[in-house]
């Protein structure tokens, strides 16, 4: 496989997940597993690096087996800071992203961002038949520069800055219920229920 073809991947869990009382939601437990240990099963067969952006609890991280990288500050300035670390990070010029609050996410979901990621496009996203979800998405690494630039304007949203470049919408309105993220207790409670 050529270097062009090759991906990198990154879990993002650098939160401070304030709607769950600042517990570390990647570390949170469904059926027995932290919640990114979903998100990692659901990425690995699909990159040749992975990496885990996490801002605190690194060491619990690190037992992932995969490299943990932080914002490099402590302002917990938002996904696009994780995408932007990664980007640093990446060995190969495609980032994969996913969040690690998503436990339905799987593999074959992944592969369709990256197979929408066609030579004229800068960025695939998750689109629900609603609304984007920008967390999951395939980015090409060679927007770090104009990234760093964004969020050193002030900027946070993904939404935004994915609009400034070439974005694929890629259709999941067929699987929609698969962006279902765990943000409260009570989200986590539901979905053990429906388990």
């Amino acid at each position: 496989m050529s270097g062009q073809n090759k991906v990198s991947g990154v879990i993002l869990a650098g939160g401070l997940a304030r709607r769950m009382g600042q517990r570390d939601k990647g570390l949170l437990m469904l059926e027995g597993l932290p919640l990114a240990a979903y998100a990692v099963a659901a990425m690995a067969p699909l990159v040749d690096e992975l990496l885990i952006s996490a801002n605190r609890n690194r060491q619990h991280y690190r037992r992932f087996g995969y490299p943990v990288i932080a914002d490099g500050n402590d302002h917990f300035d938002g996904p696009l800071a994780g995408v932007l670390a990664a980007m640093r990070t990446a060995s190969h010029p495609t980032l994969l992203v996913a969040p690690c609050d998503s436990p339905l996410i799987q593999t074959r979901h992944l592969q369709r961002l990256l197979s929408a990621l066609t030579d004229d496009a800068d960025i695939a996203a998750a689109y629900d038949g609603e609304r984007l979800h920008p967390v999951f998405a395939a980015i090409r690494t060679r927007l770090q520069t104009d990234l760093m630039q964004y969020l050193g304007s002030g900027e946070r949203k993904l939404q935004n800055w994915f609009n400034r470049h070439r974005l694929v919408r890629v259709d999941f309105s067929d699987v929609a219920e698969i962006f279902t993220n765990i943000n409260t207790p009570e989200d986590l409670a539901a979905l053990e229920q429906t388990r």
